[in-house]
């Protein structure tokens, strides 16, 4: 069974403030089943957007927990920010969490490109 988006997104942002880091959310969606993005920001001032990946990404067996793939690395709000617009006029449910690590990957299973 899967989590709701809601659930998935608090526990989230618990994980990163128990090891000290920053989390919040940025936009709530749908707590039942809204996609949701996250906006990684490092250190170096470098942000990425993750997106969920798409169902084409995965083999024959789905992973459990909720996948996602690197949608734009950029160093101004401005370029994640169009990107999220976007996806807001298309999806007006989703949610957009934002961290603060150098290692997502710690925090979200990412698929690689």
């Amino acid at each position: 069974m899967r989590l709701t988006s809601e659930l998935w997104v608090k526990a989230l942002v618990r994980r990163i403030f128990t090891d000290g880091g920053f989390a919040a959310v940025e936009r709530h969606g749908s707590p039942e089943a809204g996609a949701v993005f996250v906006r990684a920001r490092g250190k170096n001032g470098v942000q990425k957007l993750f997106s969920p990946a798409p169902q084409s990404m995965f083999d024959t067996a789905k992973p459990s927990d909720r996948t996602f793939e690197l949608r734009l690395e950029a160093d101004q709000d401005d370029k994640i920010d169009d990107v999220l617009e976007r996806e807001r006029n298309f999806d007006p449910d989703l949610w957009v969490v934002e961290i603060e690590t150098d290692e997502p990957d710690r925090y979200i299973l990412i698929m690689p490109a």
